[in-house]
């Protein structure tokens, strides 16, 4: 069934280049002038364009960890609706208990970017061609269902993201379309037209369905039957980063990040604009930066919002007004995570650093593998990482070179590293003290 749109509401919010040239020559004459003679002064050297410079540590702060609890579902990208946990039980030595194929993994076109879902005993995934997989929680394929349209081919499209909530697996994908499944047999029971790609998984809360789309409209879609009731716009952006950023709910109120950086605060019911803030700045002399997508998932962690940009910024917003508490020098691919009065991410430059939740004062950082093999005029095969997650009293977090990594939250000291069975493709999920990850070999592993 193809779900209609129905009540449906949009809340948006000659001469003068003889003058530039003229002015352009004028400073050029300027400059050439201050070139002729010049006196070097004496004296010490300072910086004038301090975003090149990065903030050095503020040293050790103690760290006391939330008490860890043992969360029974995973149901969508970062545990939740508000993509915030803090710290989830899971044992300190980790066992393989079992793995399991899910179709297709990664290819020179084809990426598999969908973290697992987890709930009701099940374990959902998203393969690099739009097959979604239900596992049982022993290892055992239940079904597997097709999102590829049948005006399409498998294997046209890649990326999207899966959420569920009740008995209904809701995916998006590379076609354009939100798809509602059955949880128990995926059956189909609707199709939602999106019109654009969405930037990523969709987002599940009361009743009502989340997405945001790569031409920057947020919808919310009824749950039950696929309707939409109302959508809003964002600023437009011709680039972003596959893989993206998926909303998050905070009380009455819907974040919605888009490829052009901004970020857009509407009431949950009705869809009100109340909000919006872009996450501005680039890091210099990084190909990237002339990416400003959005790409890690919100966070609302209380009455905060945490979010940053693909080329190197990280801010923290207040969630009703969304006045900027705090911006700091470090972007992120992954959503942080908020714990402890401390934010932890992968930063673009591949470090795991930590923050003060409050000011965004670094506190610590500790380099990640970066470039295999690096030489003076190629750089190959950079390794990825997903995470943290604070879980059994350390930070996690799975790499595409295959290893499973631990760090102190506390100093940022790299306490040992578990051989994967292939690298890491996404993100891990963790419930019932169960860690699940997906490979590039397009399997699940358990880990107990």
């Amino acid at each position: 069934m193809v779900a209609r749109k129905e009540g449906l509401s949009e809340n948006a919010g000659g001469a003068g280049r003889g003058l530039t040239r003229a002015l352009g020559v004028a400073a050029l004459l300027a400059l050439a002038a201050c070139g002729q003679g010049e006196d070097i002064l004496p004296g010490e050297r300072l910086n004038i364009r301090p975003e090149l410079a990065e903030a050095a540590p503020i040293g050790a702060m103690p760290f006391s960890a939330p008490a860890p609890e043992v969360n029974r579902a995973w149901s969508q990208r970062g545990g939740n609706a508000a993509h915030h946990q803090e710290h989830l039980a899971l044992a300190r030595e980790l066992t393989r208990l079992w793995s399991a194929d899910i179709g297709a993994g990664n290819s020179r076109k084809h990426r598999i970017t969908a973290q697992p879902v987890v709930a009701g005993g099940r374990i959902y995934t998203l393969d690099a061609r739009a097959t979604v997989t239900a596992t049982t929680s022993a290892g055992e394929t239940l079904w597997q269902a097709d999102l590829t349209p049948p005006s399409d081919r498998a294997g046209d499209a890649s990326g999207g993201g899966l959420a569920v909530s009740g008995d209904t697996v809701f995916a998006t994908s590379g076609f354009g379309r939100l798809v509602a499944l059955d949880a128990a047999t995926g059956a189909q029971r609707w199709v939602q037209e999106l019109e654009a790609p969405a930037t990523g998984a969709p987002t599940v809360h009361d009743g009502l369905v989340y997405v945001a789309t790569r031409d920057s409209r947020g919808v919310a879609v009824r749950a039950d039957n696929g309707r939409v009731v109302w959508e809003l716009t964002g600023i437009e952006s011709l680039t972003g980063v596959g893989g993206g950023a998926s909303p998050a709910i905070g009380g009455s109120r819907v974040v919605f990040p888009f490829p052009s950086g901004e970020l857009v605060a509407a009431l949950r019911q009705g869809g009100v604009r109340l909000w919006s803030s872009v996450v501005g700045g680039r890091r210099k002399g990084r190909a990237y930066a002339n990416l400003s997508d959005i790409a890690a998932d919100p966070v609302v962690a209380g009455e905060t919002v945490y979010v940053a940009n693909a080329s190197g910024r990280a801010v923290a917003l207040d969630l009703n007004s969304g006045e900027r508490i705090w911006t700091a020098r470090a972007g992120t691919v992954e959503p942080v995570w908020v714990a402890g009065g401390s934010v932890f991410m992968v930063t673009d430059l591949n470090e795991l650093v930590r923050l003060d939740a409050a000011t965004g004062a670094l506190i610590w950082k500790t380099e990640l593998p970066f470039y295999r093999r690096e030489n003076p005029r190629r750089r190959e095969t950079i390794t990825a990482h997903w995470g943290p997650v604070l879980a059994g009293g350390r930070l996690l977090l799975v790499s595409s070179d295959g290893r499973l990594r631990s760090f102190d939250p506390e100093t940022g000291e790299a306490l040992g590293a578990l051989e994967l069975p292939a690298g890491a493709a996404a993100g891990v999920a963790i419930a019932d003290a169960t860690l699940y990850v997906v490979t590039s070999d397009g399997r699940l592993h358990a880990y107990r």
